[in-house]
């Protein structure tokens, strides 16, 4: 009985991406009604749920911390695509999308993910125990970066309103690039180590029982199709989700923290399951991993795009959002020092996402 389940549900992860891709196509570019967006919404978990075991095929392949790259920096590229599109079709205001899906990325990334993992994880053991040293090179590039790019541009006075000049852009673009390229060679070359669970050397990762080469690139294949699947049916959703918004009377800016949810959602199932395997580092991995990407390469195609999107481009965050990421950068250089954490850290993070969420939709 156990083997039929297996073949299922290989069967299942193969069609799933490719079914769903076929529905985002029959879809795309028309008017759906309420029962075809409950299709679309069912293919569309079908995909992350494909995309979440493709990855983990992926990640067991080539080890981590690749493996967690692999995920951040796919579900980050389409992402980019994602919010490209809207500012360029959509017929509403458009101008604060970039900056509402980033600051939501790195919100639900840093508390949510952060805080499902350490709950996960300290069930499980009592404590979530993790790798200080590399969780904490991580999430000091992770606020720096949000600072640079999303804070800044509040407080300078070049242009008119929480926006970058031309030049500052550029610059911000530029640090963002060097950064998370910066941070990739120290986690894949120069401190490996730092970035695996803890006790577990790189040479012992390596020498893992691992899938074949065959079935690694099949998967990869699949991840990347379920990916492109996951964004296009959010976009093919999004106007039911504008319309949701406006109706029970959220400000707009709660459209971009639906789009991060959506395609933050392979990530979060992913860190989820390592998490409750006791691999909270890989949890880790995957969170500040996709926070940074979602920054150091959005930001960098924003600026390019700006140069044919129409209209401002405002970046710089509110005084609320601010605070909440003042917040998260506090309760997060607390949690990641002791290099453990229990029940209450994880409960933190996760009230600080609930009153971003509460105050997203209610500001």
């Amino acid at each position: 009985m156990e083997a039929v389940r297996e073949q299922i549900r290989a069967r299942w992860n193969v069609f799933a991406p490719a079914l769903a891709l076929v529905v985002l196509v029959a879809t795309w570019g028309a008017d759906l009604g309420t029962p075809m967006v409950i299709v679309v919404d069912v293919f569309l978990a079908g995909a992350v749920l494909s995309a979440v075991h493709h990855a983990e095929v992926v990640a067991h392949r080539v080890g981590e911390p690749f493996g967690s790259i692999v995920l951040a920096v796919a579900v980050t590229v389409i992402e980019v695509g994602l919010i490209v599109t809207l500012m360029v079709s959509g017929d509403k205001d458009t101008d604060t999308l970039a900056r509402d899906t980033v600051f939501a990325a790195v919100m639900i990334t840093c508390n949510g993910i952060i805080g499902l993992s350490i709950l996960l994880g300290a069930l499980r053991e009592g404590t979530a125990p993790f790798n200080a040293e590399g969780s904490a090179t991580a999430f000091g590039t992770v606020i720096t970066l949000a600072t640079l790019c999303l804070v800044l541009p509040t407080f300078t006075t070049s242009a008119t309103g929480p926006q970058f000049s031309s030049s500052q852009l550029a610059f911000a673009a530029v640090a963002s690039i060097a950064l998370y390229a910066l941070f990739l060679v120290v986690q894949t070359f120069r401190h490996r180590d730092y970035f695996l669970p803890p006790g577990v050397t790189a040479t012992e990762d390596e020498h893992a029982e691992r899938p074949s080469r065959a079935e690694a690139l099949r998967s990869l294949g699949l991840l990347l199709v379920a990916l492109v699947a996951v964004v296009g049916l959010a976009k093919t959703s999004s106007p039911a989700i504008e319309d949701a918004v406006e109706a029970i009377g959220a400000p707009h800016s709660a459209v971009g923290v639906a789009i991060a949810v959506l395609v933050l959602a392979p990530e979060s199932l992913a860190a989820a399951r390592n998490a409750r395997r006791g691999r909270v580092q890989v949890s880790f991995n995957l969170a500040y991993g996709s926070a940074m990407a979602s920054i150091g390469l959005t930001i960098p195609a924003i600026a390019i795009a700006s140069i044919w999107l129409d209209g401002p481009l405002t970046l710089g965050l509110g005084s609320t959002q601010i605070v909440l990421l003042v917040l998260t950068g506090v309760v997060s250089a607390l949690t990641l020092l002791p290099g453990r954490a229990t029940l209450q850290e994880g409960g933190v993070h996760l009230a600080i996402l609930a009153a971003f969420v509460f105050l997203a939709v209610q500001p």
